[in-house]
């Protein structure tokens, strides 16, 4: 069977060899005779497994040693209530970036628990842009500034970070994770959703520095509570085991078989300039999203009428090309191009959209 290009928002693609090699590691996942599925977390097999997937995250990324790494449960969503039961313990006050609906949720969570402030947005600009801000933007005695670093739904990234002085910066980067470099130092905490560039759901990663850990609101529930997870390496309850040993197999992939990081960068930035480029000179398909802030991870356009988008994306599925449809909130077609997707599937999408731009542009 074919496989098709999924330009799924999440689950997402996942790289051909890492799906290989856990197909071959099923039933006996080297020489113990079980699945990884099977394994106890308790066990020495499954401990090496964790132990090296937080190895090879901190190896990949750069992670210091100040910085715990934690892998949880629950998604990025649940992290809208972490974070702040966690950190908003301070002043109690928190300032957030509004750039996109998950943004918006992670303010509106944060309401629940504190002195949550929307310090900056572009709603009015249809969350088509990254806000601008300043230093003066934030609150000086917030405990901390929030950020969704990629804008999975309107296809927006941030390019340079915000000033916000001394108040600590946390950023949900779900939908960009592992697809450049970063400055992990930047940050008092970041969070991801693993489905987009590091395995299939289930599985949510936490990096916080050591410092920001222990400060928890008296009522956080236990499951809730950083020190709890890192107290005990991620094992407090069952993790999810069968998503941090894909984890494993991707972070192999990216060390081994693309080079690191820099060269995933590259590889990424390629991909999205052979979109954009075709989109910047189409006649019939308009990009959406500012092009000072264009994502790398998904990018996000229009024919501007929503009958010829349908035809576009019914066609583009009958052709191998899935999950192309904008998100329900804004319409449109969204290609999410992560890590796993090869260049070779940006090249035939862009030759299909020629294809289709030459039969139904009539202007």
């Amino acid at each position: 069977m074919a496989r098709v290009y999924n330009f799924s928002a999440g689950p997402s693609m996942l790289p051909e060899s890492v799906l290989k090699k856990a197909a071959s590691e099923m039933l006996d996942y080297q020489g113990t005779g079980e699945s990884v599925m099977e394994m106890s977390h308790r066990s020495k097999e499954y401990d090496a497994i964790i132990t090296e997937t937080q190895a090879l995250l901190r190896q990949v990324m750069g992670i210091p040693d100040n910085y715990k790494v934690l892998f949880l449960q629950g998604g990025a969503s649940s992290q809208f209530a972490m974070v702040p039961l966690n950190l908003m313990t301070g002043s109690g006050k928190a300032d957030y970036i509004l750039s996109g609906q998950f943004s918006t949720k992670a303010y509106q969570e944060a309401c629940r628990y504190g002195d949550a402030a929307a310090a900056a947005s572009s709603k009015e600009q249809n969350f088509t842009c990254i806000p601008a801000t300043d230093r003066s933007t934030f609150r000086p005695d917030a405990d901390y500034v929030h950020i969704c670093m990629n804008n999975t739904i309107y296809g927006t990234t941030w390019k340079e970070l915000p000033d916000t002085g001394k108040v600590p910066l946390v950023a949900d980067v779900s939908s960009c994770i592992l697809s450049e470099p970063i400055d992990v130092t930047k940050f008092a905490c970041l969070y991801a959703g693993a489905q987009k560039n590091m395995a299939p759901a289930g599985l949510t990663v936490v990096i916080i520095r050591e410092d920001f850990i222990g400060h928890a609101k008296e009522n956080c529930p236990a499951m809730f509570n950083y020190k709890i997870h890192a107290d005990n390496d991620s094992m407090y309850n069952t993790p999810p085991t069968y998503s941090i040993y894909i984890c494993k197999l991707v972070l192999e992939w990216i060390r081994d078989e693309i080079g690191g990081l820099e060269a995933m960068k590259a590889r990424n930035e390629k991909k999205a300039a052979l979109l954009y480029d075709y989109l910047d000179e189409s006649k019939l398909f308009k990009p959406t999203a500012a092009q000072k802030d264009r994502s790398i991870m998904n990018v996000t356009f229009v024919t501007g009428d929503p009958e010829l988008d349908k035809k576009f994306v019914a066609e583009g599925a009958k052709a191998g090309f899935i999950n192309i449809k904008g998100h329900r909130s804004v319409g449109g077609m969204r290609a999410s191009i992560y890590n796993a997707m090869p260049v070779e599937g940006i090249e035939k999408l862009v030759s299909f959209m020629k294809a289709f731009e030459e039969e139904n542009c009539h202007a």
